[in-house]
């Protein structure tokens, strides 16, 4: 069986601006998800079309957006919740497109009882089942080292200088 599928985007709602920007660059519409927060505060999704043996790439930065009401722990567990359904439609490959890995400053303990967090959302990552990560300018490079896959850590240092 030959492998037919090329790649889908989905954005969550974190930023959908920058997801129409990059689907634009790259010559493709994102698809079609349904995402939204009950009344308790549990975040839904749902793909509206089918993604099997599709490679998925989910843009879904880790922070907050007032203009659709998600906290950056809302946007996190959101992505967790794209992920695991991707996964579960029996996507091929699951690529999330974090460019605001958040939590990364959380890189080090500096106190006694105090969590390593951001090595617990590498954790989350990879337990909902994405197959790679793309990220930009985290606070520290040793992040990566918290990934059991393959992590893309890409900077805007150049066009900033």
């Amino acid at each position: 069986m030959g492998y037919d599928k090329k790649l889908m985007l989905f954005s969550g709602r974190a930023n959908p601006g920058l997801a129409d920007a990059i689907a634009g660059r790259l010559g493709v519409v994102p698809g079609p998800v349904t995402l939204k927060t009950f009344q308790n505060g549990e975040v839904y999704c749902r793909f509206e079309e089918s993604i099997r043996g599709a490679d998925v790439f989910i843009v879904q930065p880790t922070c907050g957006n007032p203009a659709t009401g998600i906290s950056a722990n809302d946007a996190l567990m959101e992505l967790l919740v794209m992920i695991d359904a991707a996964v579960g439609a029996s996507a091929h490959r699951v690529i999330a497109v974090t460019p605001w890995y958040g939590y990364s400053r959380q890189d080090k303990k500096s106190a006694p009882r105090e969590p390593i967090s951001s090595r617990l959302v590498a954790r989350m990552l990879e337990s909902a089942g994405a197959d790679r990560v793309l990220t930009m300018d985290l606070h520290a490079g040793q992040v990566q080292g918290f990934f059991q896959i393959p992590v893309d850590h890409m900077t805007a240092m150049m066009m900033l200088t």
